[in-house]
């Protein structure tokens, strides 16, 4: 445990209730998140959130979000919409499972200690008359997500439970996961005091970033891609010297060479990929002794041929444009 940090609030020392939420709007919850740590946050900021890099979240906890991209709460395909559909029913299904009955927090939760008053939690629902488990966090896992509940809990949903842990002092939580959408699963998580003790240290030293208005460094993530295009989407025209500066000159020349090695094995996987594809001539798949590959036609298809089209009627243009916006190509010269 780190020797600056205890590892949340003792004994008898609940959570304060920061505001309440269940007359909030979706904006007004928003910015009260704007004001600390979230639970659903903690993840993100220590930087084990496959979803969110801690520079995404530092965009929105700085308010510089305006440009990422806005999530519809009505969209049927977005995971976040079936999981807030169906987190009620994951939640009487674990009731059903273990006896235990639930209820929900309508409060954003913040921690007793004044310098770990950043740290907020949402909790989906308390468990009453249960020994130990006092909190129970809800999740649904699509076909994609099952591949990372597949050896358990995920690393950010055990920092997420952690930090609701650490804010309101108890001692164990259940995760309940309904797995593609017909199986249910329970995962106790009991209170780890050292990786709380860790948790909250790497948590403020990203919080120092919201304060002192420094982003964190971007991580090569896609989530890092999209924060970057958001917060420098126009380029001024000017150029910086960077020549005498030995770290990037360093930063550059590695680029060249990662970029170089993946020319090479992109070149080298098509070779061996046609090297099969020769041998396998018109057959549809060719197994080997470690696996298998197939080689099959796809079906026809039809579509429009939009040059074409607009050869024959050019005024179409005219009449429905669509105006596509540009963005930043990070182009590499040597």
């Amino acid at each position: 445990m780190s020797a600056v940090e205890d590892a949340g609030p003792r004994k008898g020392r609940p959570a304060l209730k920061l505001v309440k939420t269940n007359q909030l709007n979706r904006d007004e919850w928003l910015t009260v998140r704007k004001r600390g740590i979230g639970s659903s946050d903690a993840g993100a900021a220590v930087g084990v959130n496959p979803y969110q890099s801690p520079l995404e979240l530092w965009m929105i906890k700085t308010g510089r979000d305006g440009g990422l991209p806005k999530i519809d709460l009505n969209d049927e395909t977005s995971p976040m919409y079936w999981g807030t559909l169906l987190e009620p029913i994951v939640a009487a299904h674990y009731t059903k499972r273990t006896g235990n009955r639930v209820r929900r927090i309508n409060a954003v939760l913040q921690h007793p200690d004044p310098d770990k008053a950043w740290m907020l939690a949402n909790v989906d629902r308390e468990v009453i008359g249960s020994g130990d488990v006092k909190i129970l966090e809800c999740k649904t896992a699509g076909e994609f997500g099952a591949r990372l509940w597949r050896d358990g809990v995920p690393e950010y949903v055990v920092c997420q439970v952690q930090h609701q842990l650490a804010v309101t002092g108890k001692s164990a939580a259940d995760v309940c996961v309904l797995v593609r959408g017909q199986e249910i699963r329970i995962y106790r998580i009991d209170r780890d005091d050292a990786l709380i003790a860790r948790l909250i240290e790497l948590e403020r030293r990203f919080w120092s970033h919201v304060e002192m208005d420094i982003p964190p460094p971007a991580d090569g993530s896609e989530s890092s891609d999209v924060a970057l295009r958001a917060l420098y989407p126009q380029d001024s025209g000017n150029t910086i010297d960077l020549t005498s500066d030995r770290e990037f000159s360093s930063t550059f020349a590695d680029l060249v060479t990662v970029r170089e090695a993946i020319d090479n094995s992109v070149r080298l996987e098509a070779q061996l990929k046609q090297k099969i594809q020769q041998r396998m001539a018109d057959a549809t798949r060719a197994v080997f002794e470690t696996g298998s590959v197939s080689w099959k036609r796809s079906k026809d298809g039809n579509g429009l041929d939009i040059e074409k089209l607009l050869q024959a009627q050019p005024d179409l243009l005219t009449h429905y444009p669509l105006n596509k916006p540009g963005s930043r190509r990070f182009l590499v010269s040597v």
